[in-house]
């Protein structure tokens, strides 16, 4: 039984790891957009857009990703469920609490990736992103 820990323990650490590099690569995603836009963000605030218009357009971007890609996970997640049915104990393969439960913490994880990038965005002064361009 002691195997079967160290295996489910290793795995949780691989899934935390996978985890972070996926915030951190949809943060540098978002970031790199938010700096290549910066002049048009910056008119749209001179035009009058306000703060939180901004926030939601940027967060609504990174969302949009986080829906292709659970898009492409969920079925395949779905599909690859009774190759691992063997390892499972007490849990169905297609438990629909597991999936909501990822699918919630991709979510979380997509909002607090794309909100730093977002809340800078916002925060760009319209002179400056004009004057830049």
């Amino acid at each position: 039984m002691n195997q079967e820990i160290i295996l489910a323990k290793l795995s949780t650490a691989f899934a935390v790891l996978a985890l972070l590099i996926a915030c951190v690569g949809l943060y540098g995603t978002m970031a790199y957009a938010v700096a290549r836009r910066t002049s048009e963000i910056g008119i749209r605030m001179a035009l009058g857009a306000q703060r939180g218009t901004v926030v939601w357009m940027v967060l609504r971007e990174a969302f949009v990703l986080a829906a292709v890609g659970l898009a492409i996970g969920v079925p395949s997640a779905l599909g690859a469920s009774r190759f691992v049915e063997s390892f499972l104990f007490e849990v169905k393969p297609n438990s629909p609490a597991a999936l909501v439960f990822a699918v919630a913490i991709l979510l979380s994880a997509v909002l607090l990736a794309g909100y730093a990038p977002a809340r800078k965005a916002s925060r760009i002064d319209p002179m400056t992103a004009v004057r830049h361009e």
